[in-house]
């Protein structure tokens, strides 16, 4: 069975991007555009990985990361979070949030899906 990823991404092109690169490796997605339908979204689906924006509309990623961490059913869930905030202290607060990995945009594809492959591992089942 395909190992199953929730997209977060308020960007068209970035979320079909990740979306079309993912389900070229197998996996299954699931798009979300609105930060407001992903904790929802996250309990119907149960992703074994949620890709977590940071800068969302209505909603702040960290904010659905530290939700998410806190929800009884989606705790165990790695998230990978991916910004273009890059700056200095930004790392420490996404992690502190509860972001298991952290890329940078522009993402490169290797790293990207070196990071994917990494926290799909070691999902619960």
């Amino acid at each position: 069975m395909a190992k199953r990823i929730l997209v977060v991404e308020d960007n068209d092109l970035n979320r079909k991007l990740f979306c079309d690169v993912l389900k070229s490796q197998g996996y299954a997605v699931e798009p979300v555009s609105d930060g407001l339908d992903a904790l929802d979204k996250a309990r119907s689906f149960v992703p074994n990985l949620i890709i977590m924006d940071i800068q969302l509309p209505n909603v702040s990623g960290l904010d659905l990361i530290e939700a998410a961490k806190a929800d009884g059913v989606l705790r165990s869930i790695p998230v990978l979070a991916v910004t273009a905030y890059a700056g200095k202290g930004d790392e420490e607060r996404i992690r502190d949030a509860g972001a298991d990995n952290y890329l940078a945009k522009p993402v490169s594809i290797g790293p990207f899906m070196a990071a994917v492959k990494a926290l799909v591992d070691k999902a619960p089942a």
